[in-house]
């Protein structure tokens, strides 16, 4: 059996940390932080295709394929700005995303992020 790449590990342990922060950002009325139109409902169909993304960006990167790769910097650099946003908001005085598991979350997603580019970093300066 094939070993899994560092690559594959990674982008699965971010995924699964900004999906659970998607639905921790239910929680929090998110869209009311960003100020998006129709509440609840309309956070609910955003996330359908962010999550079936994600999903495909999983696959695509253990079968190897170009979209993977991509998809792989893209969650990363969602992590980042997830984690930079939320900062910002937190250090301007927001009261949303306080609680401990909140802040774990954030705070995993840009461990993992950095982790990520790390290691994308050591593939390409080892091609």
């Amino acid at each position: 059996m094939a070993s899994v790449p560092i690559s594959v590990w990674l982008y699965l342990a971010n995924a699964a940390i900004l999906l659970t922060h998607q639905i921790d950002a239910s929680f929090w009325h998110e869209w009311d932080l960003f100020h998006i139109p129709g509440g609840s409902q309309v956070n609910l169909l955003l996330n359908i295709p962010l999550i079936v993304l994600v999903l495909y960006g999983l696959v695509a990167l253990a079968q190897g394929r170009p979209s993977g790769r991509f998809l792989y910097g893209l969650l990363a650099a969602t992590g980042l700005f997830t984690a930079g946003i939320h900062s910002y908001f937190l250090l301007h005085g927001s009261t949303d995303f306080r609680l401990p598991v909140s802040l774990a979350l954030l705070a995993a997603t840009l461990l993992l992020s950095l982790a990520q580019i790390a290691a994308r970093a050591k593939v390409l300066t080892h091609a």
